[in-house]
C-alpha cells in the first residue's frame, strides 16, 4: 500500500517554495527510508501525473520515499524559470536534497 501526498511545499533558503508530490510506503517501523527524487520542469500536475501514479508509486510500494518536485518557475512552484541549468536551479536542488535528508 502506498500513501500519496498530492501537494506539499519545500522551502528554499531564499524564502521561495517548491511544490512537490510525495509517495510513501505504508510502514509503521519509524525507520528512515531511502528517497528517489525527480526534479524536472515538466509540472507534477500535468500529463505526467498519470504515469507517476503507476511508475513512481511502484518504487514507493517497494520501500522508497519518492518525490516529484516542480522546479522554480514551473508548475506549482514559486518564481520564474529564466533558463536551463542556472546556478539558482542547482542551489534549489541542493535545498531539496537537504530538506529530504532532514525528514524523519
Amino acid at each position: 500500500m502506498v500513501k500519496c501526498i498530492d501537494h506539499l511545499w519545500i522551502p528554499m533558503s531564499d524564502g521561495a517554495k517548491l511544490g512537490a508530490r510525495l509517495w510513501l510506503p505504508e510502514s509503521d517501523s519509524g525507520e528512515k527510508i531511502p528517497a528517489i527524487l525527480e526534479y524536472i520542469p515538466y509540472r507534477k500536475d500535468d500529463y505526467s501525473a498519470l504515469r507517476d501514479s503507476t511508475t513512481i508509486a511502484w518504487f514507493a510500494n517497494h520501500g522508497y520515499a519518492c518525490l516529484r518536485v516542480d522546479m522554480r518557475g514551473s508548475g506549482s512552484s514559486d518564481g520564474i524559470m529564466l533558463d536551463e541549468y542556472t546556478d539558482q536551479e542547482i542551489e534549489d536542488g541542493v535545498d531539496v536534497i537537504n530538506w529530504i535528508a532532514d525528514q524523519s
